[in-house]
Parts: structure tokens; sequence; C-alpha cells
């Protein structure tokens, strides 16, 4: 009788045991599915993926044609689309809806297409209000005409110079020896109707031991960008490329030489390459995101909205704030970008 009792209170305590042991896996497991659940992508609009990645200042594309021979060029002439005016507004309007604050035109060569430049850029800064509209150009198709029809709607011009030696330019690719009459003369008229201006440097083998301090402070720019040439594989990058950069290459080294000899200014803004490849927002001649310095574009905006193609495109924010990309980029209301008075606009 005695070891009944005793058998008994023993398979009780081993049943107690084991039903205790699986009440509390039961419990873990039922936890461990609710973390899951809870650190599991949410489905359906994306909103939560996405929330932060607002394409705050995008850089247009809008051609890839142009008038000039640059050897370093990482966006090459491979097609002559242009979108048509109607499409390009759509983009920019989804843009400016996604949270878009700044639109950079850029090429190719954005002149190439003047007056669709200019009625896309009095879209943006009419009609969708954004903080600020600018253009890159080489400089040798703006006219005062179209400044004088335009003008108005632009905050930057940035200009592209890379050297103050008419020689090195045509070495570069950068005009045939009139470059640097122009890019003066431009600077004249960007004072003269209200434009901000900004001029654009690539450091590469020509011009890396230059000393530009005496041109650029004559200048006067708002900003001096100065970048290190960068090479793209599917564009400047070798033998099966339109353009063949590699010869323009420097070290870090040599790019960083170039800095220091120029880094007083206050307008000097530089860029290396390690900054540079995902740091911008880049919308091509068919309004899809490229993705630089890695391969693979998204499909149009038209085709899948700004915030699906948002998700497929890879777009260092960091980079982007650490390189000065969100700045005092809107022009005064009143006086020409030559007078320089406010202290507060640095950009």
């Amino acid at each position: 009788m005695y070891l009944a009792v005793v058998f008994l209170a023993l398979l009780t305590i081993a049943l107690s045991t084991y039903f205790l042991s699986k009440n509390t896996q039961l419990r873990e497991k039922i936890q461990e599915d609710a973390d899951a659940q809870i650190l599991k992508p949410k489905e359906g609009n994306g909103e939560e993926d996405t929330k932060t990645r607002i394409p705050i200042s995008v850089n247009y594309h809008l051609t890839r044609q142009c008038n000039y021979s640059c050897g370093f060029c990482f966006h090459t002439a491979k097609t002559s689309h242009v979108e048509p005016l109607d499409n390009a507004k759509r983009a920019m309007l989804l843009l400016k809806e996604a949270g878009m604050r700044k639109v950079n035109f850029a090429g190719g060569e954005p002149f190439m297409n003047a007056k669709f430049l200019g009625q896309l850029a009095q879209y943006c800064k009419s009609t969708l209000q954004l903080e600020s509209v600018s253009i890159v150009t080489n400089g040798s198709k703006v006219t005062p005409t179209w400044l004088a029809e335009y003008g108005k709607y632009i905050d930057i011009m940035a200009v592209s110079c890379d050297s103050f030696d008419e020689a090195t330019n045509v070495k570069i690719g950068r005009g045939t020896g009139k470059h640097l009459q122009k890019f003066r003369q431009l600077a004249g008229l960007c004072e003269e109707y209200g434009v901000m201006f900004k001029v654009n440097t690539v450091v590469n083998r020509y011009n890396w031991q230059e000393d530009m301090n005496a041109a650029i402070q004559a200048m006067g720019p708002k900003r001096w960008k100065c970048f290190q040439v960068l090479i793209i594989d599917e564009e400047n990058g070798g033998d099966k490329t339109l353009r063949d950069a590699r010869e323009f290459q420097i070290t870090d080294e040599e790019f960083q030489f170039f800095c220091d000899k120029h880094k007083h200014n206050a307008c000097f803004v530089p860029e290396g390459n390690g900054v540079m490849k995902s740091s911008y927002l880049l919308l091509d001649e068919y309004l899809c995101f490229l993705n630089k310095g890695v391969k693979g574009k998204t499909k149009s905006i038209l085709e899948i909205g700004v915030k699906e193609a948002m998700k497929d495109v890879y777009w260092d924010e960091e980079g982007f704030q650490e390189r000065g990309g969100e700045y005092s980029w809107t022009k005064p209301s009143t006086g020409g970008c030559g007078e320089g008075k406010n202290p507060e606009l640095e950009f």
C-alpha cells in the first residue's frame, strides 16, 4: 500500500512538471510569434516602409544629348529620347505630391531643349511652387532672350567650368576654345536676371594641380561644387562605353591636394567619390530612377508611382545630408544673384 502511494505521488509530480514545461513552451512560442508579427514588414501600400524616404531633391536628366564632348561624362548620349512636356509635368506633380522640394534639371545639356526646359521650369516654380528650381549647364546655349523669359522661374544656374586655362578645357572636351568667354558672360547674365550663380568643377587628371583661387574669388559664385571625377561602369568605365574616363581618374590623395588648396573659400564644397555615388536621386530621360554606381533602374514613375519607385532605388540619405544636399536653395525675393548681401544665404 505504501509503495502504491509513493508511486502515485511521484507520478503526480512528474505529470505536473511535464504539463508545466509544455505550458511554458507554449507561452514562449506565442510570445515569439507575436514578436515576429510586430517585426514583420506590413503588407499593403508600403507607407510604413517609405514614410521617411521622401524625394526631397531630385536631379532630372531630361536628355542625354549634348553639344560638348567631355571625356569623363557619366551620363552619355545613349539615346535622343525626351519625354513629351505633359508627361514631364505629370512626373513633376507626382514628385511634388511625394514631398519633392527642389528639382535640378540636367543632361546631357538641358539647353538642347531650351523651350521645353523653360516651360517645365515655369510649371515647377509657378504652378507647383517648388522651393527651388535649378539647372546644370555647360552654358554654351544659354541666351539673354531665354533668361528674360524664364529667369524669374530659376533659383540657381550651375555652370560647368573645369579649368581657367582654355587649353585644359579643350583637352578635357569642354568646348572648342571659347568656354571661358561664355562662362564669364553667363555670370553677368545671372546677376542681371536675378539668378544665383554656381560653379561646378570636375577635378581630374588635367586640373587637379591647378590653382583656381584668384579666378573663383573674382567670379564670386554663391557655391563652388568640386567633384572628384567619377567612373560608372555602364557609362564611362571602359572599352564598351561611349566615354572611357579612366585616363581622367585621380587618386583620393590627389583630390585631397586640390581640396586643401581651395578649402579656405567660403563657397567651396568638395564631393569625393565615396559620397557621390548614391547620395543623389537621379531621374532619367524615361522618368525612371537610376541606381548610380550600381546596375539597374526602376520603372517609370508614371507607371508605378513615386512611392513604389522609391522602394526599388538605392538612395544614401545619410550621404545626401553629409554632402550638404539640403541647404538654403531659394533665391532672394528681391535683388540679383551678384549682390551677395545675405549671410544666411550660403548654399
